[in-house]
């Protein structure tokens, strides 16, 4: 698959990790999930993950949101960890529908670290869900990977492409139209 989106999203993004920093920041991305079928009814093309809003949320991280037998790393705090409310979720959910749209990803910091998936992101993860994560050094974002489940639940890879935009690209990232191979 492929995360089609816009630099000025790119930004909003990175922004939003920034202003939390030292923090993991987090938010919905909702969009639309489509596939090119041929005339015989065959797949033509990789579906593709097309972003059209973003939506910021509070990090609602603490020790006792998960059992204990479910992440051994209770004692992080949110520098390390980030927790979506599930009530926040659902909220979404319900909107996007309303909109005719889907929550197809889910994004997120690294405070001081690279743009991997953790285990942790790992353990909690959906399939079929971009997840984008920013890396983000001394304050500054350095770096925005995406990832995708695979049919064993081990993260890999998935491209973003950033579209056509009115806006200037942030300094760091790829101009409109650039395609951005993601590197593990």
């Amino acid at each position: 698959m492929v995360l089609i989106l816009s630099s000025e999203q790119i930004s909003a993004i990175s922004a939003h990790a920034e202003r939390v920093y030292p923090e993991e920041c987090c938010g919905l991305m909702v969009g639309e999930i489509s596939q090119e079928i041929s005339p015989e009814g065959q797949q033509s093309a990789p579906p593709v993950k097309n972003l059209v809003q973003l939506v910021p949320l509070d990090n609602e991280w603490t020790p006792d949101v998960l059992p204990t037998e479910a992440i051994a790393e209770q004692s992080f705090s949110k520098a390390r960890r980030y927790w979506i409310d599930p009530a926040d979720m659902l909220r979404v959910q319900k909107q996007s529908r309303e909109d005719d749209l889907n929550i197809i990803g889910i994004y997120h910091s690294h405070p001081d670290h690279v743009a991997v998936p953790s285990e942790c992101d790992r353990a909690l993860a959906w399939p079929t869900y971009a997840y984008v994560i920013v890396s983000v050094c001394d304050g500054q974002a350095v770096d925005v990977q995406n990832w995708a489940l695979d049919s064993d639940h081990q993260f890999q890879p998935e491209v973003i492409e950033v579209s056509p935009s009115t806006g200037m690209p942030s300094e760091g990232f790829p101009s409109a139209t650039d395609r951005m191979p993601v590197s593990a």
